[in-house]
């Protein structure tokens, strides 16, 4: 049976531990150098195959859902608080790579159990922290086959836990809207991500009075447009429109998983979560047995993290209330 769980998270943490060893590098920098594979060391000075936040983040929203059968904003948090403090959800069992809204939201849940309360409203605060993650929450919606306006407030609140710009929830709205179109709909990854698209920005033309936020992704309206842009109009910053757009444009240039996944790390700077954001988009189209096989071998924990795609699938023990 397909599981498009291990299809999109491991499509997220291939991503990410491509990117791993050359984060921060400038587009320069790892041009001379090029990625074309796993490789160790680098920026943090890991072995193969180690991930980041992004993946930690991910995988510890996907075991609270796993575990759970829904959503709990308590339950995430809680399970965020064990990854910074304790380096639980990690290859080495240790965090490192904490961007600063995440951290400064974790520390304030931790004082105050209040999960809506602690993402960043903050100009400064508009990081590709809250995207990075979003996958298994979009998954959750699309199996719970959620209408609309229902997905779109739980992927929102999930966002809104570290990053509670609108401009961040957007982002991870629009992802949402592809992550539905490529298990829902016909056609190529480009029709399907043009489409989800579609539907993203007509959801949004409706839903805010202000479109100030929606604007800054028009770029993306039009995706025959888009893929005509060079490289060198493409950014792959830690600002959260540059991130989508850079993952759209990376996946709209190739016709494969690894081809996708290499376009975008070589794009240089924000490596992890460009490749991890590709990769979850990617991994759902393509499947995750196109992931090439020495990649995949060479991922932290593997065992650990396919253990945890399986058990999301899992049906809860049926439990007797007492009266």
């Amino acid at each position: 049976m397909k599981n498009i769980w291990k299809d999109g998270v491991r499509g997220v943490v291939t991503g990410d531990a491509l990117g791993c060893p050359v984060e921060f590098d400038t587009r320069e920098q790892v041009a001379g150098h090029p990625v074309a594979g796993m490789r160790g060391w680098g920026t943090f000075n890991l072995p193969s195959g180690s991930w980041t936040d992004d993946s930690s983040l991910t995988l510890a929203l996907l075991e609270s859902i796993g575990r759970l059968k829904t959503i709990d904003l308590n339950d995430i948090m809680d399970n965020f608080v064990k990854w910074l403090y304790q380096g639980e959800f990690t290859p080495f069992h240790r965090s490192f790579d904490v961007g600063r809204g995440t951290m400064n939201a974790i520390r304030k849940f931790k004082a105050t159990r209040k999960p809506l309360k602690c993402g960043g409203y903050e100009e400064w605060n508009i990081g590709n922290g809250s995207l990075m993650r979003i996958l298994p929450a979009c998954l959750y919606c699309c199996e719970k086959q959620l209408s609309d306006q229902e997905a779109v407030s739980v992927i929102h609140q999930v966002g809104s836990l570290t990053h509670a710009h609108i401009c961040c929830n957007i982002a991870c709205g629009l992802y949402y809207f592809m992550v539905k179109a490529i298990l829902h709909e016909p056609g190529s990854l480009t029709e399907r991500l043009q489409s989800g698209l579609a539907h993203g920005f007509a959801y949004y033309q409706n839903a805010l009075a202000d479109q100030e936020y929606v604007q800054r992704y028009d770029r993306l309206r039009d995706l025959a447009l888009f893929a005509s842009l060079p490289a060198d109009q493409i950014r792959s910053s830690g600002y959260v429109v540059d991130t989508l757009e850079a993952a759209v444009w990376s996946l709209l240039q190739t016709d494969s998983f690894d081809s996708a996944l290499l376009k975008a790390v070589n794009l240089g700077y924000d490596t992890d979560t460009v490749g991890a954001v590709t990769g979850g988009l990617a991994g759902l189209y393509y499947g995750w047995e196109t992931i090439p096989k020495d990649w995949l071998n060479a991922l932290q924990r593997l065992n650990w993290i396919s253990g945890l795609c399986e058990n999301v699938l899992n049906e809860p023990e049926n439990e007797t209330t007492e009266p």
